[in-house]
């Protein structure tokens, strides 16, 4: 394949959907073109395009390290002063607005034939981002972001990265204020839109989790004429979404376990780091191994299942895709550390929490092998923004983590105190206001065939725990 083959878009086709002026340096540069698109000059690759966004500090300050990283253009202010030898600029008014821009015109070259995914939920967005992405690999180009970029820039980068010729295209869309979804899905114009559940999330913000799903209900207004939306049976705001959806003109598929599910679990079985599910769809069963571990991930592949069924008549075909998908980091990704007289799993969910994955996370703790581990350990740290019940909504994961039959807990933050206080003495290992104050309680607690869960809503910083762990046994 040539370069010019491999081109995302040339410098004359960001011109035209920005509006923007072309200042070129080398010959052919307005005509030449960009293989990506970045925001962040660490990660940014050679032949990119740079666009210098305002955010927590000016882009404009990165550009000269942007070029020197091998960036092939720079999209920036009409007042940005600086000149750079042999180097194309593309002046906007505002280079946010320019990056919407370039969005829209990505969404509009996409081919007639392309299935557009949007996804959005409480809880498990990008694990089943990534799922639909394993998936629908196996029937053609597949588009998505390896992050969660799920935001009000993330989803623009995203879509502005997407290669016009791809036969799938899977957007995440986040929220945790309302009316942050509807511009978000008015870009991305879902053929299906999927909720994957409405749970207790982003508090702090809203006056109850009805309003939550109001907001997440948001994503039905970006659907094309004809969409699907993909619905959970089992949550309780199911009739509320199927209305909203129902009133967008959306054909409803649902999921769960409810027998009124258009795909229903019939069956999950963990396999340790893994499971089994059987489902049934269209009154016959179907059935696929899972590389991932616990019943929320079963979950969700239905959803998954459910967008399949609408592009293709071969499911099970399909489906086998997810023995490989393993969770992302910090989502359930399991390592194992070699100590004196055996070893220590470490299951890592430090990336985020919230009441609904934290109880989920609480399950697979529970489901592991007593025979090999036979110790549990939680390590848990303050779900963030659940607002005025966030103390009783920490307490509230007493069940859940007695269920767990975990054997000691060390906990960090405020909030997560409300938890640590209520359990039995004989489970209380350590607490603490920071992550910080447990990490040695940690360390000199851990021995040979402990089975460790750590998670915290990612400002919670419980990836610290992780490290030191990780520092006291290395190899």
């Amino acid at each position: 394949m040539t370069e010019q083959a491999r081109l995302l878009w040339t410098i004359d086709e960001i011109s035209a959907a920005t509006g923007g002026v072309v200042e070129a340096k080398i010959a052919g540069g307005s005509s030449l073109g960009v293989a990506s698109i970045s925001i962040d000059t660490r990660t940014l690759q050679p032949g990119a395009l740079f666009i210098a966004l305002k955010d927590a500090r000016d882009g404009h300050e990165f550009v000269p390290s942007a070029f020197a990283a091998g960036a092939r253009a720079a999209l920036v202010a009409r007042d940005y002063a600086a000149t750079h030898p042999d180097a194309t600029l593309i002046r906007v008014e505002d280079p946010f607005a320019a990056l919407q821009d370039i969005a829209r015109a990505a969404r509009a070259r996409l081919s007639s034939t392309a299935t557009v995914i949007a996804v959005t939920g409480s809880v498990g967005k990008t694990g089943t981002k990534d799922m639909l992405r394993c998936c629908f690999s196996e029937l053609g180009e597949t588009h998505a972001a390896d992050k969660s970029y799920n935001n009000h820039w993330g989803v623009p980068l995203t879509l502005a990265a997407t290669p016009p010729d791809v036969q799938t295209a899977i957007y995440e869309i986040g929220m945790n204020h309302a009316g942050e979804i509807t511009p978000l899905t008015k870009l991305v114009q879902p053929d299906i839109a999927i909720v994957t559940t409405v749970e207790p999330v982003h508090l702090e913000f809203f006056a109850s989790v009805a309003d939550i799903a109001e907001a997440k209900a948001e994503i039905f207004s970006g659907l094309r004429p004809g969409g699907v939306a993909i619905l959970n049976r089992d949550n309780d705001f199911y009739p509320l979404l199927a209305e909203r959806a129902a009133g967008a003109g959306a054909k409803i598929r649902s999921f769960g376990k409810s027998p009124e599910a258009d795909v229903r679990l019939v069956d999950y079985e963990s396999t340790g780091a893994g499971g089994r599910v059987t489902a049934r769809i269209d009154d016959h069963d179907l059935s696929y191994q899972l590389a991932s571990a616990g019943a929320h991930v079963a979950q969700n592949t239905l959803a998954v299942v459910a967008a399949l069924a609408e592009v293709t008549s071969d499911v099970g075909k399909v489906v086998p895709a997810l023995a490989k998908f393993g969770p992302a980091a910090g989502r359930g990704t399991r390592e194992v550390l070699s100590v004196s007289d055996g070893s220590i799993l470490i299951i890592d969910e430090s990336y985020n929490a919230n009441p609904a994955s934290m109880r989920a996370a609480l399950a697979v703790l529970g489901s592991t092998d007593r025979k090999k581990y036979p110790r549990r350990i939680a390590i848990l740290g303050d779900m963030l923004e659940l607002g005025d019940s966030s103390r009783a909504l920490h307490a509230d994961l007493r069940a859940a983590l007695l269920a767990s039959d975990t054997d000691l807990v060390f906990a960090a933050g405020p909030n997560m105190e409300a938890l640590f206080q209520c359990l039995p003495q004989t489970k209380r290992g350590a607490w603490a206001e920071r992550v910080e104050g447990i990490e040695t309680a940690v360390v000199r607690a851990l021995q040979a065939g402990d089975v460790v869960m750590v998670k915290g809503s990612l400002g919670s910083r419980m990836a610290r725990v992780l490290a030191a762990i990780r520092k006291e046994f290395a190899a």
